[in-house]
């Protein structure tokens, strides 16, 4: 079997010979994998259109090239820097010795008139030519994703600060709505280009969930996302009719998966162990949603032993954010080997 039939059968309910395999890793722990390897290059994987040179090394069975805000998290090396939308980022190191990037300047704090706001072009092709080009390369041997995270919610608080969005739906509805129509163009036009492209997924995302609460209520979701998410995938869709859609989302979201699903979502990420039961989940959902993710990295894969690793449940992929945490690349290779024999803990929920 190959990697992509694996991955379509996967997405599509049915069991493969093997659970697909997808790993995400910080830069710093990425450079330690691919050392560890023995390969010599600093190009990385993460938020990259080109996919890097990990997840063929790592036996992955799908592909991501990222697009849109997603690609601004490790974007440059200098301690500060501004990425395309005027977001300002600053990199922070930890008491582990690893670094991570923070947003420190948000452009749209303080904007009224939303005509004052200029969003970068997602319409010109220069973009996409990594994406093509992995398509065009492994496209018939790999599931592709395009990853166009981050999508609205997200986006909006990014470029205004959470506070204000908050604010915003509750005291200022109009204008927030406005500003969501605004922003939902770049992920209309990347994600019609992506799909004209030949993706097999479109993955959009926004953190909608806390460790055991959402962060919104349902009823804002259903006003403000909701709508906009099903307008967004019925257009993909009307490009082609086999797309499929995965959505992530952190922590505690089980008000809002019956919604997801209404709105076309066939694939559910990250299934956060410590916030939702991947059985219950399973039980409820199995029929309607592919679950990508449940292997914890709040406890198991941060602080655990190599057989905790190794025994630890889950489908296909990292189950929360990376966060940067020193681990072992050893450490990592059991997590996929195990994957890749005991169907029982790791089988695709």
């Amino acid at each position: 079997m190959t990697h992509k039939e694996r991955f379509l059968m996967a997405i599509q309910n049915e069991e493969p010979d093997r659970v697909p395999i997808d790993v995400w890793y910080t830069p710093e722990a990425e450079k330690k994998m691919l050392k560890h390897l023995g390969e010599d290059t600093e190009k990385l994987s993460l938020y990259a259109a080109d996919g890097g040179y990990l997840p063929h090394l790592m036996d992955h069975d799908f592909l991501i090239t990222w697009i849109g805000p997603c690609t601004s998290y490790y974007l440059k090396d200098t301690e500060e820097y501004y990425d395309e939308w005027g977001i300002k980022f600053r990199w922070v190191d930890t008491k582990t010795g690893n670094r991570y990037t923070e947003m420190v300047e948000r452009p749209l704090a303080n904007i009224t008139n939303l005509d004052r706001f200029a969003m970068p072009d997602f319409k010109n092709m220069g973009r996409y030519m990594a994406s093509k080009e992995m398509i065009e390369k492994y496209g018939s041997e790999y599931g592709i994703m395009g990853g166009v995270a981050c999508t609205l919610f997200e986006l909006s608080w990014y470029l205004r600060g959470m506070e204000m969005v908050l604010e915003d739906m509750v005291l200022r509805k109009d204008f927030y709505h406005a500003y969501l129509d605004r922003l939902l163009s770049w992920v209309w036009d990347a994600g019609t280009i992506l799909v004209n492209l030949g993706v097999d997924v479109i993955w959009i995302g926004d953190d909608f969930g806390t460790q055991d609460r959402l962060l919104i209520s349902p009823t804002l979701f259903r006003e403000f996302f909701k709508p906009r998410y099903e307008s967004l995938f019925s257009h993909l869709k009307s490009l082609n009719p086999n797309v499929k859609f995965a959505f992530h989302t952190d922590g505690y979201n089980w008000p809002i998966i019956q919604d997801l699903i209404d709105v076309g979502v066939n694939i559910l990420n990250p299934v956060q162990p410590k916030s939702m039961d991947p059985a219950e989940l399973k039980k409820k959902y199995g029929k309607q949603l592919t679950l990508w993710g449940t292997i914890d990295n709040q406890e198991t894969m941060p602080f655990g032993s190599v057989k905790d690793v190794g025994c630890d449940g889950g489908d296909k992929a990292p189950a929360e954010d990376s966060r940067p945490r020193r681990r072992a690349p050893s450490r990592s290779r059991p997590q996929c080997s195990a994957a890749g024999t005991d169907r029982e803990h790791h089988g695709l929920l």
